[in-house]
């Protein structure tokens, strides 16, 4: 597969500043003050001749993994609170961006200073809400290595949700490079261990101009990242969450199996109003018989009784969840007994613990649910006993600290 990669001649965020640390790079680093532009040193001499004409860099690569692209290249680790990290945007150095026609095929990615992209105001993501994207995380070892989670996971739901949402989509293979390339071309915003990791987020949009309700005439594949902390202020202390039992994230037959943009949008209302009142969260019913449970806002839901995991099934109104989809198998190999099945609110609120999973929280345990005015409460002593087990299991795996023997790991030297 040919990869392309620019780098343009642009100073970092002026937000952040750089320490004197330092770390190996399969990349160029971004440019700095003294805008020097760094090569590799294979071709040292087609940069400097670039350099001379133009505020780019480029190098192309045929046939190479983004994970064996190697260089003497350093880069500088950014300097920031590492310890104080939330979930919010922090603006990195480099996103990842890729365009095909609607029945053509992607080629030709390339690396962009992380800014503003341009649309039309025609385009057919913000006329007719034609979006996708995806959500997953990179962890820096103990060794300076970097681990991505089942990224080609995230590729088949994307490939998924494109077919339903009338877009073509990038190949598991050219996606998963796509994801190789920008984090370590954004290698130094990477948490160190156990401080947090690098939230990634695919978008793919239809972002060719388009009047009348039609598919766009041009799609845009584009990948950002951020550093990130705990999704929920609580962390792993539990959270609180309300059943919404009016407004509905999802109904039979629309589009809330896959990851849609509006899908969110759509939840914002019922959320705002939650949070105003102290919730951390909404919990969604399905829209016909208002009492089978669906997902939390942006999560799946979990319940424990009697040392048995249940969780709502996947039937096109819920997101088929990768962390949802991990707890499962971990849960089995750990030897619990884990049902998928439709889930009452009477078996909700009869539940030892209730918990969380999605890309951003991985495990948050649920305090107590709110159901018509009635408060129901979970343990005493913070994360149950279940979830603990559970989150130590997959974030072990997740971080490198145990062995793969799902082969859910990739590791990126």
């Amino acid at each position: 597969m040919e990869s392309s990669v620019v780098f343009a001649g642009l100073q970092p965020n002026p937000s952040y500043v750089i320490c004197p640390s330092r770390c190996t790079s399969a990349l160029p680093p971004p440019i700095f003050t003294d805008k020097r532009q760094f090569c590799p040193s294979s071709l040292k001499g087609t940069c400097m001749k670039l350099q001379k004409q133009s505020h780019f860099a480029t190098y192309s690569s045929n046939n190479v993994g983004a994970a064996s692209l190697t260089s003497n290249v350093t880069c500088e680790l950014a300097d920031i609170d590492w310890d104080n990290l939330g979930f919010g945007l922090m603006p990195t150095d480099y996103m990842y961006i890729m365009k095909c026609l609607q029945d053509g095929d992607f080629s030709k990615g390339e690396l962009q200073r992380f800014g503003k992209i341009e649309l039309s105001p025609s385009s057919g993501v913000l006329n007719y809400g034609q979006g996708l994207f995806e959500g997953l995380k990179a962890y820096r070892k103990q060794d300076g290595n970097i681990l991505l989670f089942r990224p080609e996971e995230n590729a088949l739901r994307l490939r998924m949700g494109a077919e339903r949402m009338c877009m073509p989509s990038p190949t598991v293979e050219q996606f998963v490079e796509a994801v190789k390339v920008t984090v370590l071309a954004n290698k130094r915003w990477i948490p160190p261990q156990g401080k947090g990791s690098l939230y990634i987020r695919p978008l793919l949009m239809g972002s060719g101009a388009v009047l009348g309700l039609a598919p766009a005439p041009e799609y845009t594949f584009l990948i950002y990242v951020s550093p990130v902390g705990n999704y929920f202020k609580e962390g792993l202390a539990p959270i609180n969450l309300v059943i919404e039992t009016e407004l509905h994230r999802a109904t039979p037959g629309g589009t809330g199996g896959v990851k849609t943009i509006g899908n969110y949008a759509a939840v914002l209302k019922a959320q705002a109003a939650a949070k105003a009142k102290g919730y951390s969260d909404v919990l969604y019913l399905d829209c016909v018989h208002k009492r089978y449970l669906e997902e939390v806002s942006s999560c799946n839901i979990f319940l424990v009784k009697d040392n048995v995991l249940s969780t709502p099934a996947i039937k096109g109104t819920i997101l088929p969840g990768i962390t949802r989809k991990s707890i499962i198998d971990v849960a089995r190999s750990e030897g619990f007994q884990v049902e998928e099945r439709q889930v009452t609110v009477d078996e909700l609120l009869d539940a030892d613990e209730v918990f969380c999973t999605g890309t951003a929280v991985v495990i948050s345990p649920v305090g107590s649910i709110t159901y018509l005015g009635k408060r129901v409460s979970y343990g005493t002593d913070g994360i149950g006993v279940v979830a603990q087990q559970l989150y130590s299991a997959l974030t072990r795996l997740q971080m490198g600290l145990t062995k793969d023997t799902m082969d859910w790991v990739v590791e990126l030297k």
